[in-house]
């Protein structure tokens, strides 16, 4: 099973910006991000085909956080702008056969804390 580590969370102003990072330890079809709250279920935010580059976004991401990968390197990336307090929480990088429910995803890094000030 392929490994997912994840990183490059932290804490930022409303309105600023964080690169999350997440390496796999091998060949992937797909990557997704999630985000997940205290009592809350796991949201989707955004997933990319490693092989197209096509990449879906959910709702919450639209417009302000691009998904991306580097194949040479095997990484992925999500990018977030114009981060807002609502932001705040887990995120967790996952590989699977992509899609936007966690179910269709078979492993799962760590999880990095991203936390945004008002």
């Amino acid at each position: 099973q392929v490994q997912a580590v994840a990183s490059g969370g932290g804490l930022v102003q409303a309105g600023g910006s964080l690169r999350l990072s997440c390496a796999a330890s091998g060949r992937i079809y797909a990557m997704g991000w999630f985000r997940q709250t205290p009592g809350q279920e796991r949201e989707f935010v955004a997933f990319i085909t490693w092989g197209g580059g096509d990449a879906w976004y959910g709702a919450p991401a639209q417009g302000r956080f691009t998904i991306a990968r580097d194949d040479a390197r095997n990484m992925g990336y999500l990018q977030m702008n114009n981060l807002k307090p609502e932001d705040t929480a887990v995120y967790y990088c996952a590989f699977g056969n992509g899609g936007t429910s966690p179910t269709q995803y078979d492993s799962w890094g760590q999880g990095t804390q991203v936390t945004v000030s008002s």
